[in-house]
Protein backbone atom coordinates (compact mmCIF):
# COMPACT_ATOMS: atom_id res chain seq x y z
CA UNK A 1 0.00 0.00 0.00
CA UNK A 2 1.37 3.40 -0.90
CA UNK A 3 1.67 6.19 1.56
CA UNK A 4 -0.99 8.91 1.60
CA UNK A 5 -0.36 12.07 -0.40
CA UNK A 6 1.19 14.94 1.49
CA UNK A 7 -0.09 18.49 1.47
CA UNK A 8 -1.79 20.89 3.83
CA UNK A 9 -4.99 22.91 3.55
CA UNK A 10 -3.09 25.94 2.25
CA UNK A 11 -1.61 23.97 -0.67
CA UNK A 12 -4.99 22.40 -1.40
CA UNK A 13 -6.73 25.81 -1.44
CA UNK A 14 -4.04 27.19 -3.71
CA UNK A 15 -4.41 24.22 -6.08
CA UNK A 16 -8.19 24.61 -6.22
CA UNK A 17 -7.72 28.28 -7.05
CA UNK A 18 -5.21 27.32 -9.74
CA UNK A 19 -7.76 24.95 -11.31
CA UNK A 20 -10.29 27.77 -11.50
CA UNK A 21 -7.80 30.21 -13.03
CA UNK A 22 -5.83 27.84 -15.28
CA UNK A 23 -5.18 29.26 -18.74
CA UNK A 24 -3.40 26.27 -20.25
CA UNK A 25 -3.74 22.51 -20.10
CA UNK A 26 -0.37 22.26 -18.36
CA UNK A 27 -1.50 24.57 -15.56
CA UNK A 28 -4.72 22.59 -15.14
CA UNK A 29 -2.85 19.27 -15.02
CA UNK A 30 -0.43 20.59 -12.42
CA UNK A 31 -3.22 21.75 -10.14
CA UNK A 32 -5.13 18.50 -10.65
CA UNK A 33 -2.00 16.53 -9.73
CA UNK A 34 -2.23 18.18 -6.31
CA UNK A 35 -6.01 18.16 -5.80
CA UNK A 36 -6.92 14.62 -6.89
CA UNK A 37 -4.72 12.74 -4.37
CA UNK A 38 -5.68 15.04 -1.51
CA UNK A 39 -9.43 15.33 -2.14
CA UNK A 40 -10.18 11.88 -3.55
CA UNK A 41 -7.34 9.82 -2.01
CA UNK A 42 -6.21 8.73 -5.47
CA UNK A 43 -2.85 7.04 -5.84
CA UNK A 44 -0.17 8.71 -7.91
CA UNK A 45 -0.65 6.15 -10.70
CA UNK A 46 -4.42 6.76 -10.76
CA UNK A 47 -3.88 10.51 -10.72
CA UNK A 48 -1.41 10.26 -13.58
CA UNK A 49 -3.85 8.21 -15.62
CA UNK A 50 -6.67 10.67 -14.92
CA UNK A 51 -4.68 13.73 -16.01
CA UNK A 52 -2.99 11.97 -18.93
CA UNK A 53 0.67 11.94 -17.91
CA UNK A 54 3.14 9.39 -16.61
CA UNK A 55 3.33 8.74 -12.87
CA UNK A 56 6.81 10.25 -12.76
CA UNK A 57 5.63 13.44 -14.42
CA UNK A 58 2.60 13.64 -12.11
CA UNK A 59 4.99 13.45 -9.16
CA UNK A 60 7.14 16.23 -10.69
CA UNK A 61 4.08 18.43 -11.21
CA UNK A 62 2.95 17.93 -7.60
CA UNK A 63 6.39 18.58 -6.16
CA UNK A 64 6.96 21.71 -8.24
CA UNK A 65 3.55 23.11 -7.29
CA UNK A 66 4.25 22.56 -3.60
CA UNK A 67 7.60 24.34 -3.96
CA UNK A 68 5.92 27.31 -5.65
CA UNK A 69 7.08 26.56 -9.20
CA UNK A 70 3.86 26.85 -11.15
CA UNK A 71 3.84 25.90 -14.82
CA UNK A 72 3.85 28.86 -17.19
CA UNK A 73 5.22 31.40 -14.72
CA UNK A 74 8.55 33.15 -15.30
CA UNK A 75 11.41 31.17 -13.82
CA UNK A 76 9.52 27.88 -13.95
CA UNK A 77 11.44 25.01 -15.52
CA UNK A 78 10.49 24.26 -19.09
CA UNK A 79 11.10 21.35 -21.36
CA UNK A 80 13.26 21.99 -24.39
CA UNK A 81 14.90 25.26 -25.18
CA UNK A 82 18.42 26.27 -26.03
CA UNK A 83 20.39 24.84 -23.14
CA UNK A 84 23.74 24.91 -24.94
CA UNK A 85 23.48 28.20 -26.75
CA UNK A 86 26.66 30.00 -27.72
CA UNK A 87 24.99 33.42 -27.90
CA UNK A 88 21.56 34.78 -27.05
CA UNK A 89 19.17 35.47 -29.91
CA UNK A 90 19.85 39.21 -29.59
CA UNK A 91 23.61 38.64 -29.75
CA UNK A 92 23.09 36.44 -32.82
CA UNK A 93 21.06 39.21 -34.49
CA UNK A 94 23.84 41.71 -33.83
CA UNK A 95 26.44 39.25 -35.11
CA UNK A 96 24.54 38.56 -38.35
CA UNK A 97 23.48 42.17 -39.03
CA UNK A 98 26.56 43.13 -41.12
CA UNK A 99 26.25 39.98 -43.22
CA UNK A 100 22.54 40.54 -43.87
CA UNK A 101 23.16 44.22 -44.73
CA UNK A 102 25.80 43.18 -47.24
CA UNK A 103 23.41 40.64 -48.76
CA UNK A 104 20.63 43.24 -48.96
CA UNK A 105 22.91 45.50 -51.02
CA UNK A 106 23.27 42.78 -53.61
CA UNK A 107 26.22 40.94 -52.15
CA UNK A 108 26.30 37.23 -51.65
CA UNK A 109 25.97 35.66 -48.24
CA UNK A 110 28.94 33.31 -47.96
CA UNK A 111 28.50 30.77 -45.21
CA UNK A 112 32.25 30.11 -45.04
CA UNK A 113 32.86 33.75 -44.07
CA UNK A 114 30.14 33.59 -41.43
CA UNK A 115 31.64 30.39 -40.03
CA UNK A 116 35.12 31.99 -39.85
CA UNK A 117 33.68 35.04 -38.07
CA UNK A 118 31.74 32.76 -35.72
CA UNK A 119 34.92 30.80 -34.91
CA UNK A 120 36.70 34.07 -34.12
CA UNK A 121 33.79 35.42 -32.03
CA UNK A 122 33.50 32.26 -29.92
CA UNK A 123 37.27 31.69 -29.68
CA UNK A 124 37.03 28.10 -30.89
CA UNK A 125 36.20 26.06 -33.97
CA UNK A 126 32.58 25.24 -34.62
CA UNK A 127 31.04 22.94 -37.19
CA UNK A 128 29.82 24.33 -40.49
CA UNK A 129 26.36 23.06 -39.50
CA UNK A 130 26.44 25.53 -36.58
CA UNK A 131 26.68 28.40 -39.05
CA UNK A 132 23.81 27.01 -41.11
CA UNK A 133 21.71 26.48 -37.94
CA UNK A 134 22.45 30.06 -36.90
CA UNK A 135 21.24 31.34 -40.27
CA UNK A 136 18.20 29.08 -40.18
CA UNK A 137 17.19 30.47 -36.75
CA UNK A 138 17.12 33.93 -38.32
CA UNK A 139 14.98 32.92 -41.31
CA UNK A 140 17.73 32.84 -43.91
CA UNK A 141 17.31 30.38 -46.71
CA UNK A 142 19.58 29.48 -49.55
CA UNK A 143 18.27 30.81 -52.84
CA UNK A 144 19.23 28.81 -55.88
CA UNK A 145 18.32 29.68 -59.47
CA UNK A 146 15.55 27.64 -61.00
CA UNK A 147 16.49 25.24 -63.79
Amino acid sequence: MSRPASGDDEVLASAREAIASALTVEQLRQAQAVVLPLDYAMSLADTAQAIGVSPGWACQLRRRFMHGQKVGEPGAPTAGGRKRENMSLEEEREFLAPFFEQAAKGGALVVGQIKAALDKRLGRKVALASAYNLLHRHNWRKLAPDK
